[in-house]
């Protein structure tokens, strides 16, 4: 068996006590900017009582911090669905052998991927109604933009997943006679969203999280009604960028748990071994042996 030290050497004593000294004065350091931060704010009246009463009550949030929660995860939900199906659409289209084909789906991926999210989602708003002679949603013009920046990063990992299987694996799908469909479908399109699971969640955290950038077109998601409009009426504006920031991360935490569940999932399916039925003890001509009397 190849050691691993090859590629690890383990620490000796002296490399343990200097990165034993090293974590201590890392976690010393960090635990004096939290105590700045903390002494700041608190010079500044911002820790004080008046200023989070309003979170104990049921009106700030049944009027501010739910509803925007819940168009966030609205609009987060449906980008999510729509920006994995652009994804495998256009990862699909980019390995196509047809140029006319692979050359406008490479057009589209690069062009949405270089425009920021934020000139897409208002201009979509702003300039798009324009063009179709009709208003656009705040709703949709979020969803849009999500869709399609989001979609086309989706893409670029889904099409590196699917070169990263191995082509023996293709050929063998077309020697039983599947078509290239079928072999993408079937084969290598469920491996590369397995291979590349953790790229995906870590796109999908970021496309959750912004959202928050719909305040440009008026958008009432968690952001705008749990911190704009929420100080405005109580001025406490620290205070509620803290309790939608903790709010961000339970939902961002729980989706990385879903998706940790859901790889853990797979790869017991894919490592499951059958059970093997016993052997039969019929010779090959058909008739059957009797054991020895005695």
């Amino acid at each position: 068996m190849m050691s691993t030290g090859v590629l690890y050497d383990h620490p000796g004593p002296r490399a343990r006590i200097r990165n034993a000294v090293l974590s201590v004065a890392f976690g010393l350091g960090l635990v004096a900017l939290l105590w700045w931060i903390y002494t700041k704010f608190d010079q500044a009246g911002q820790w004080e009582a008046a200023l989070w009463k309003p979170f104990t009550q049921s009106a700030t949030w049944t009027q501010f911090i739910l509803p925007g929660l819940r168009q966030t995860l609205l609009a987060a939900a449906t980008g999510m669905v729509l920006s994995l199906a652009f994804g495998i659409i256009f990862a699909v289209g980019r390995l196509s052998e047809h140029w006319w084909i692979r050359v406008p789906a490479g057009v589209v991926v690069e062009f949405f991927r270089a425009v920021p999210l934020l000139l897409m989602i208002f201009f979509i708003f702003y300039g798009v109604p324009f063009l179709i002679q009709g208003p656009v949603t705040a709703f949709t013009a979020v969803v849009a933009g999500l869709t399609l920046y989001n979609g086309s990063v989706l893409a670029e990992a889904f099409r590196a997943g699917i070169r990263s299987i191995p082509g023996g694996q293709s050929e063998a799908a077309y020697a039983v006679g599947m078509r290239k469909s079928q072999v993408m479908r079937l084969i290598l399109v469920p491996q590369a969203a397995r291979a590349m699971l953790p790229v995906i969640v870590s796109q999908l955290v970021v496309l959750l999280k912004d959202t928050a950038l719909g305040y440009i077109v008026a958008f009432p998601e968690l952001l705008a009604r749990g911190v704009n409009d929420l100080s405005a009426n109580y001025g406490n504006v620290v205070a509620a960028a803290i309790v939608v920031a903790v709010i961000y991360i339970l939902i961002n935490s729980l989706l990385t748990a879903l998706a940790n569940w859901l790889d853990r999932r797979t790869r017991r399916r894919a490592f499951r071994i059958p059970k093997q039925t016993a052997p039969d003890s019929t010779p090959a001509g058909g008739m059957a042996v009797s054991e020895p009397q005695g």
